[in-house]
């Protein structure tokens, strides 16, 4: 492995590059040097920074807007599918999806971006597929906020060259149940717990999903039972059940409001909110947002999931995922990018920021 990436080589040659580095969440040591070198080298004309093993770079061309393009340097553990391989048309390896296509799309364009059309910042960061909390864009929002800010951001993360805008936002809930105690030999003296769940069941099988369109994409939300525990032996009618339900909501909800709305559909139950997560408005009528759309020359499609891009509408600004790679196969053994998706996103980005 050469010292430095060749910033100005085929974007599908840079892809294998980084492909070929190690970077399991936790070890990104190597590749951010790697990143940070090669930006060094090749994009003199950037302000460069490093906030841990995450490396920003960004143009200071005074243009009336700024890009903020993001992905993250980390995999999930390798799985019998390092080091990358080519068949053909298609690049295998840990990565090649998730999303090291992106992150070689990212460099290219940040190698000619000395006179580029907005301002543009480039986020490199560390440990996305990991807990919330460790990921380098919890850190750099925390000690480097102004580096995130600008009037679109694109998170390059896998989206079939499809323009994802927005994401789902997501919420957990545990709904308990109490009873008594009894000897299953008599039963009538007890009070089970878990049969007190079947009302929440029944409920939850008869929901029916809003489907809203947003900005003239389509999210389709989600309620479903995802966990059921409860239970003290197998002759004991159990006292206490628990029943956990996750639900995806568009974002024209807030998270008040998608708590709201789960209490009415379980009114009359105990209801406890474990986890959530805001999702992310489209932001397709904001000027940039209108431009980047043009340039992909396709209908952009809602996020159905969630995504860093909640991060930055966070903040303020349209957010959209765009990058090479089927989602689907993100995190499996048989990761694979068709080497076009990388060139015709490498395409649409240079059109968009650079022409």
């Amino acid at each position: 492995m050469s010292d430095t990436l060749d910033l100005h080589a085929d974007p599908i040659d840079l892809t294998t590059s980084l492909v070929d580095v190690r970077s399991v969440s936790g070890e990104e040591a190597e590749i951010a040097d790697l990143v940070e070198r090669s930006l060094q080298l090749h994009a003199p004309h950037l302000e460069i920074t490093r906030s841990g093993n995450a490396v920003l770079a960004r143009t200071n061309l005074g243009r009336e807007r700024r890009v903020v393009l993001a992905g993250h340097l980390d995999t999930v553990p390798i799985n019998q599918n390092f080091p990358s391989r080519r068949e053909g048309d298609v690049l295998h390896g840990c990565g090649t999806v998730d999303m090291k296509g992106g992150d070689a799309v990212m460099l290219a364009i940040a190698a000619l971006s000395a006179d580029a059309r907005h301002d543009l910042t480039f986020v490199f960061y560390d440990c996305e597929e990991i807990e919330a909390e460790r990921n380098g864009l919890t850190r750099i929002q925390r000690e480097l906020e102004e580096w995130l800010r600008g009037d679109l951001a694109i998170v390059c993360e896998p989206s079939n060259g499809t323009v994802e805008a927005g994401c789902q936002g997501t919420m957990r809930i545990e709904i308990r149940t109490s009873g008594k105690r009894a000897h299953t030999a008599r039963a009538w003296m007890g009070e089970n717990a878990i049969h007190g769940l079947g009302e929440a069941l029944r409920r939850l099988e008869a929901y029916v999903p809003r489907q809203p369109e947003i900005d003239g994409c389509h999210y389709h939300e989600g309620l479903q039972a995802v966990k059921i525990s409860g239970g003290v032996a197998g002759n004991v009618v159990p006292d206490a059940a628990v029943l956990t339900v996750n639900h995806r909501f568009a974002p024209d909800r807030t998270v008040e409001q998608a708590e709201q709305h789960l209490r009415e559909v379980f009114e009359g139950f105990d209801v406890t909110v474990t986890d959530f997560a805001a999702g992310a408005l489209p932001g397709l009528n904001a000027p940039a947002a209108e431009e980047l759309v043009r340039a992909a020359g396709g209908t952009p499609v809602a996020k159905l999931g969630w995504t860093d891009v909640a991060r930055f509408a966070a903040l303020g600004m349209p957010a959209v995922n765009f990058g090479p790679g089927d989602p689907t196969l993100a995190h499996t053994q048989e990761e694979n990018v068709p080497v076009q998706q990388i060139t015709e996103c490498f395409a649409v980005l240079k059109r968009f920021l650079l022409s």
